[in-house]
């Protein structure tokens, strides 16, 4: 469908979670890791990159990210809009040659993070505190590209976001989780089982800025890609 939003999500066990209820336009989801399909560029208006448990590097285990890191690529050549969470953030450094990091400055739960000035001014964040109420889950981490600009980053993880051109950003943290995607991960682990409901009583605590810093981040990224009036 041309004109149209695409999301690619590359593990069942990392769906799109509350993003879709900030979609109140034509969107189609793609699941590469179960057949392989990912849109060709004509089909796309802007596209949106999901996490997922394997590394962006892990092409052998994992071959449709080879293919994912090519259209990564031509997205950003050809300045369609595009937002990498997570490992869709990792697939975007990746994709413009920063390395990805594994085991490095680890996160898990409700945590904060801090615009840059360069994120203070960034259109992504237009609207968002300086300082805001995000979920974290991650190993891995982005180096920040030659030409990239840095904006945000947090205590743990200095690399929290970054934006290549006028229209690529790459984010470390989690816009998209619910409470029951949040249960789904932790059950995933016997250790991350036993903290379950400590990490789920903290995103409910910060869940009002939380979902408000997610609608405002997808409203200001459907905005630069012209799909909002």
């Amino acid at each position: 469908m041309k004109g149209t939003l695409h999301i690619i999500q590359n593990d069942p066990e990392v769906p799109p979670g509350n993003l879709i209820e900030h979609l109140p336009i034509p969107h189609v989801v793609h699941h590469p890791y179960r057949d392989g399909h990912l849109p060709s560029p004509e089909q796309i208006a802007a596209l949106i990159v999901l996490g997922g448990a394997m590394g962006a590097n892990d092409d052998l285990k994992h071959p449709f990210l080879t293919g994912l890191k090519d259209l990564i690529r031509t997205a950003v050549s050809a300045r369609i809009p595009y937002l990498g969470i997570c490992l869709g953030g990792q697939l975007l450094a990746a994709s413009m040659g920063a390395q990805v990091v594994s085991n490095r400055w680890e996160e898990r739960g409700t945590l904060t993070v801090s615009l840059r000035n360069e994120g203070k001014e960034d259109h992504l964040f237009n609207g968002i505190l300086q300082e805001f109420s995000t979920f974290q889950w991650h190993n891995d981490s982005f180096d920040i590209s030659e030409g990239a600009v840095l904006l945000a980053s947090s205590a743990a993880c200095p690399h929290q976001a970054f934006r290549i051109g006028d229209s690529a950003w790459g984010v470390q943290f989690h816009p998209e989780v619910t409470e029951e995607i949040i249960r789904d991960w932790c059950s995933l682990k016997r250790s991350m089982s036993l903290h379950a409901e400590e990490l789920l009583a903290s995103f409910r605590a910060e869940s009002g800025s939380y979902h408000a810093t997610a609608a405002r981040l997808m409203k200001n990224f459907l905005s630069s890609a012209k799909l909002l009036p």
